[in-house]
């Protein structure tokens, strides 16, 4: 039984241990530590380096810990000195291959077989060295990591931590006896291979083969840890020169919404390296992002001093605007010309000049105009405390519901859905229980690129036999690991969903116990579905009826199966429809409420799940509790102490559209960039140009801030302490592990004296002053109104991360909040801008792996600029040898609203007649192109379709 215990002795201990425990683990689970260079807890072990080796009682050979298995009475010894002869003899026949290893070491963290042969006390190795003649030359060509040959073991600990963990199977090992070495993919220079720079193989290497080639080795600053080997989680970290030791800090990587735990490595206030913690729920697994993309804190254009716009400065205009190409763009990123542009506009002020005249003009255009002129634009990018506090801000002290952020542009559509469809935006289950489900049904997702470390997941468990269906009109690269990929034409997924569910109900493999016992509207849903047979769903989608009927079954006849699904669903006029026909698929085979089943929108950034779950949306407060809602509404004014707007407020879109006919005449931003990230960039120009006052906080002079009147400097998250909630609805707090530059301060205090300046200001008594000493107040403040947290502390964040709500991986088990879960039948719609003779293509948008939204963060951090540096256009061999256009050539992009110029790159990813752009690149803003029309439900923009033209620049 595996669960059978077994008593052994390990160096004159008594352990227990289970009984498929190995020798290693058992010793480890008692603070014995063995050493180790090819195992590693996170991977298979494989026995290599036999460094490992323990003398077992009554046994002639030295078996290795790391596989040989506890037996009852078994009597062992790590340390004894025949295991010590042997360890030594290993240890130096290894170090015999490493020319200069005396010399050489990891920058910030030690080398481990250096370590372990200081530890054996080797002064002279017995075996001749490699002559120089015979050294490889080291493989420089990845801007983020540095291969050096003849520093590998081959350990394989790096072909498992890519192939095994990541699972991208890049690395592997190519020739024979003493010229066997790594590879990638087929001996390819590291950067010209299909690395994707996640990191971990640098993370697994016991040498300095694989290292991080933004840190330069320094060999005068190795330092000895005492014990001679480097801590899990906890390297060794050198010290450097005329500088104190550096810290070590514990957080939460502030890219997309997967939310992966990171430790900071700091040295004298400056982010040194970022490495992935095994203690997280993502277990050390980074993204090219997490592990590489850290240096804009330190970026020479952060914002560090308070801006007000200079009276000859009006009216306003881009700063930016002539940055054409992206070499001039990358070029101002890091000359002084920027810095001359800012100041030419703006002039430095104090804190206080600029609190007191954003507080006084705020309350002007609130007096003038009433309270509706104004409102305000929070980020999924700050803490929960900080979305707080700024929603609290413009519903107390502005005086309305005007408040939304960037969940308007990704998943609004899909937490309508889910709201009307079973009283939950929130994803019912992990990501992680990809790994126990059957059948994974990932639609309108490019995970790898989007969700890297999800994806990894999600290989995973395909490499232990899940199924996995990917349905885009995009050939995302996570297809390569599916089961089935369904390719259908842009903008028919209702059609296909409903194909797909005719077939259900067609082959009886609905779950009617289910639908009967926890549902309701199933009636109208199937007779809805009758004319979507799967020849009329074909007509429609491109996708063959056999290929229809398959993956239906498929998905029907699983056990347990899990939808996820990106914006490719939601970013579409008709995104509320498209969400509701995944619900209704869902729902009809019962796969909710258990482990391994369920919905899964994968949320974008950091904290757009906790922006949206502490109010940062103009219909809900926290807690999504309506604020139209008369019990709720006064529960708030009670603990606000104010009076409240009883009518829900403007969305994204539509705020920006009240901002350009007037209506709109003050904003507050805060960590968003709507000028890049919003549609139709002309229009949101000229609403920006529109309005009386804008005050922008960030911590860079953003293209939206450029419009800015006043600018004020804020912080990024490594330099505050708060929590965040990821996708998987896990609370996790992120700590402070360096200080804001200059006089850039926390947004939470800005926010705090911001609203203590119009209160002051006001003078009527309404609303009392605003007082918060920490982060931490104002999380119970949160915890004391938002019931879906309850019981949420910082003394447990502060050990452990927690999903909402009390604990809770699996929502819907016995029921919904609605009480039953409601089918929604939809019909096919056309998209509402068809290509035609003038504007024959269809372009997609969305994000590349390197990058992040748009751009403010990571074109500022040198590896990644470095990777991915220019804006590109996705199209087919086909069409650009029709357009006599070849791979790299200047195009203008155009639609019915404006143009960019960019080149081409070809692409299998999309079809003839299809494009793709992503939106990373200021200079040339795909949102220029696209339409700001929007679903009337979600209030969503329509991203993913747009007609445009293609014409070569001559």
């Amino acid at each position: 039984m595996p669960n059978e215990m077994v008593t052994l002795s390990i160096d004159n201990r008594q352990v227990q241990a289970k009984k498929n425990t190995t020798i290693w683990q058992a010793a480890r689970s008692v603070g014995i530590e063995i050493p180790t260079l090819c195992h590693d807890e996170k991977l298979e072990p494989v026995a290599v380096c036999r460094v490992c080796v323990v003398e077992v009682e009554n046994n002639r050979t030295l078996p290795a810990a790391c596989i040989r298995k506890v037996e009852k009475g078994m009597s062992v010894r790590t340390n004894s000195s025949r295991v010590r002869r042997a360890r030594r003899t290993l240890v130096e026949l290894l170090e015999s291959g490493q020319p200069g290893i005396k010399n050489r070491s990891k920058a910030l963290e030690n080398d481990e077989l250096f370590n372990l042969g200081n530890q054996l006390e080797i002064k002279q190795n017995r075996f001749t060295s490699l002559s120089k003649s015979t050294q490889i030359k080291k493989d420089l060509s990845s801007p983020v990591i540095s291969v050096d040959h003849n520093a590998c073991i081959l350990c394989d600990r790096c072909i498992r931590a890519c192939n095994d963990i990541q699972v991208n199977d890049v690395i592997g090992r190519a020739g024979k006896g003493c010229n066997t070495k790594i590879v990638f993919d087929n001996d390819l220079p590291m950067g010209s291979s299909s690395c994707v720079s996640c990191g971990e193989c640098v993370a697994a290497c016991p040498t300095s083969a694989l290292t991080d080639a933004l840190l330069e080795p320094n060999p005068d600053t190795l330092r000895k840890s005492k014990s001679g080997v480097k801590k899990k989680n906890r390297p060794v970290v050198l010290e450097r020169p005329g500088e104190n030791l550096s810290k070590e800090i514990d957080s939460v990587c502030p890219y997309c919404g997967v939310g992966c735990g990171i430790s900071y490595h700091v040295n004298n206030n400056q982010i040194i390296k970022v490495t992935g913690r095994d203690n997280s729920h993502t277990q050390g697994r980074l993204c090219v992002k997490g592990r590489y993309g850290y240096d804009y804190t330190s970026h020479l254009q952060r914002l560090k001093k308070p801006l007000i716009r200079k009276e000859r400065s009006y009216p306003k205009s881009p700063l930016s605007a002539d940055f054409k190409t992206y070499q001039e763009f990358r070029a101002s990123l890091r000359s002084s010309e920027w810095t001359e542009r800012i100041y030419d506009v703006y002039r430095e002020a104090e804190w206080d000049e600029v609190l007191e005249m954003s507080a006084r003009r705020f309350m002007e255009i609130k007096k003038e105009y009433g309270s509706a002129a104004l409102a305000g634009f929070g980020s999924a990018k700050v803490t929960n405390e900080e979305a707080y506090l700024f929603q609290k801000l413009i519903r107390v002290v502005f005086g309305t519901n005007n408040v939304d952020h960037c969940t308007r542009l990704c998943h609004a559509s899909s937490v309508v859905a889910l709201t009307e469809g079973i009283g939950s935006g929130a994803v019912s289950n992990t990501f992680q229980e990809c790994l126990d489900t059957d059948v994974i049904f990932l639609i309108g997702s490019n995970t790898e690129d989007n969700h890297p470390v999800a994806a990894s997941f999600m290989k995973q468990a395909v490499n232990q036999g899940v199924k996995l269906i990917v349905l885009d009109p995009r050939r995302p690269t996570i297809a390569d690991h599916s089961t089935q990929y369904v390719r259908f034409k842009p903008g028919t997924d209702v059609a296909l969903l409903n194909g797909l569910m005719h077939v259900i109900i067609r082959d009886n493999l609905q779950n009617k116990k289910f639908i009967a016992d926890r549902t309701e509207g199933f009636e109208d849903l199937a007779s809805n579905l009758v004319q979507y047979t799967p020849d009329f769903t074909s007509k429609i989608t491109g996708v063959s009826a056999s290929v229809i009927v398959n993956v239906a079954r498929a998905y029907g006849c699983a056990q347990r199966a899990m939808i996820f699904w990106g914006m490719g669903i939601s970013q579409h006029v008709n995104g509320t429809d498209n969400a509701r026909a995944l619900i209704s698929l869902c729902l009809m085979t019962g796969n909710i409420g258990r482990n391994g089943t369920g919905l899964h929108p994968l949320r974008g950034q950091n904290n757009v799940q906790g922006a949206s779950d502490v109010g940062l949306i103009p219909k809900y407060y926290p807690g999504y509790q309506e604020v139209e809602d008369p019990k709720v509404r006064k529960h708030f004014e009670n603990a606000w102490g104010a009076k409240l707007d009883p009518k829900s407020g403007l969305t994204v879109v539509e705020i920006m559209q009240a901002a350009l006919s007037g209506q709109i005449k003050g904003m507050f931003m805060m960590g968003e960039n709507p000028f890049l990230s919003d549609p139709n960039t002309n229009k949101v120009r000229k609403a920006l140009q529109n309005l009386s006052f804008l005050v922008v906080q960030d911590i860079f002079l953003t293209e939206t801030a450029e419009f800015a009147d006043v600018v004020l400097p804020g912080s990024t998250s490594a330099e505050k302490t708060g929590s965040y909630i990821n996708t998987n609805r896990m609370v996790q707090l992120g700590q402070q592990a360096v200080r804001p530059p200059g006089e850039a301060r926390l947004d939470g205090e800005i926010l705090i004296d911001l609203a203590n300046q119009m209160i002051d200001l006001q003078n009527d008594g309404e609303n009392q002053p605003w007082f918060y000493n920490n982060p931490e107040e104002i999380w119970e403040e949160i915890v004391a109104n938002t019931p879906i947290l309850k019981g949420i502390t910082y003394d447990y964040l502060q050990k452990d991360a927690y999903i909402w709500p009390e604990g809770e991986k699996v929502l819907f088990k016995e029921e919904f909040p609605l009480g039953r879960g409601k089918f929604k039948a939809v019909k096919f719609a056309q998209p509402h801008e068809l290509p035609d003779e003038i504007y024959p293509f269809v372009l997609n948008t969305g994000r590349i792996l390197q990058h992040w939204h748009t751009g403010t963060m990571t074109r500022r951090s040198e590896a990644l600029d470095k990777i991915a540096p220019e804006p590109f256009v996705e199209m087919t061999k086909s069409d650009l040898s029709h357009l006599n256009i070849r791979e790299g050539d200047q195009v203008v992009v155009s639609s019915r609203r404006g143009e960019i110029t960019l080149k081409t790159k070809m692409s299998t990813s999309v079809t003839n007649g299809s494009v793709f752009i992503p939106f990373h690149f200021k200079e040339a803003a795909v949102n220029l192109l696209t339409s700001d029309l929007i679903d009337p439900d979600g209030k969503i923009p329509e991203f993913k379709y747009t007609a445009v033209a293609i014409k070569k620049v001559i």
